[in-house]
């Protein structure tokens, strides 16, 4: 009796067996389709050129937090945990997180590079360095306030689509040659300081008015007012005014730097009024 009994145990746990084996096996692995919908965006992968394009130039270091929106499969998120920077990717497709995973742990960089299930419009990266992404214009443009409220020197670049009317500080074209056959424009910005206002420059006024990273105004002193032009790169400023070149570093309510002109040089000091 107890053989039988023992028996029928030892059939049904093979049965159970065979049948969890059989379920795990219709169960397909998940394999990524080019043009499957998203949340946001349908998912295209970025061409490695691409992304090693995008990385260099950001300049991405060992010292770089990048942060990738919509990290499909993983791949710019790997690439920069290759260069030694510490790298996430935020992804709202749980199926494409636990891809990104698996292809992390296959390229040997789990310690730099971890992917999360986020909606992007939700996630804070204010302690990204880098931001890249490969979105739609709308996003873009969704984002930029985001964007641009972080910390200037902050660098971002776009697989193709741009800001609208922010202008890129550098654009990179590819092509087949390079290996390369679609979506084959990298874009890259830096989150300029904001500096529109009033300045005092000694007994001067500097007044500055800002479009993105590009400068207007006047500079007043001595009774004379000229036009001025420039431009910020992060928190660096440059501008010209009344033949003179003005180069200099923002820090909140200070910009210290060099007036140059001719063969002249002489330092300057502007504080925000």
């Amino acid at each position: 009796m107890k053989a039988t009994v023992l028996a029928r145990q030892t059939i049904l746990s093979l049965g159970l067996a065979a049948f969890a084996a059989g379920v795990f096996a219709q169960t397909p692995k998940f394999e990524p389709q080019v043009g499957q919908p998203g949340k946001d965006v349908v998912w295209v992968p970025t061409s490695q050129v691409v992304v090693d394009t995008m990385l260099n130039l950001a300049k991405v270091t060992p010292q770089d937090v990048v942060y990738d929106l919509g990290s499909g499969d993983g791949r710019t998120v790997i690439t920069a945990a290759k260069r030694g920077a510490r790298a996430k990717g935020i992804e709202y497709n749980p199926d494409m997180v636990e891809l990104s995973k698996a292809n992390a742990a296959k390229a040997g960089v789990t310690e730099r590079a971890t992917f999360v299930k986020a909606d992007l419009f939700e996630t804070d990266f204010s302690e990204a360095t880098v931001v890249t992404m490969f979105l739609l214009p709308s996003i873009n443009l969704k984002l930029r306030p985001k964007i641009l409220d972080m910390k200037p020197g902050t660098r971002i670049a776009s697989n193709s689509f741009t800001m609208g009317e922010w202008q890129d500080d550098e654009t990179a074209t590819m092509d087949a040659k390079d290996g390369c056959t679609y979506w084959c424009v990298a874009h890259f910005w830096i989150v300029p300081a904001k500096v529109s206002g009033n300045w005092r420059v000694g007994a001067g006024e500097l007044v500055l008015k800002q479009e993105f990273q590009m400068l207007s105004g006047s500079l007043t002193a001595e009774g004379k007012t000229v036009a001025i032009a420039g431009r910020m790169r992060g928190d660096q400023i440059t501008f010209t005014a009344g033949g003179a070149e003005y180069t200099g570093k923002v820090s909140g309510s200070v910009m210290d730097g060099m007036r140059k002109a001719g063969n002249a040089s002489a330092a300057f000091n502007a504080t925000r009024q």
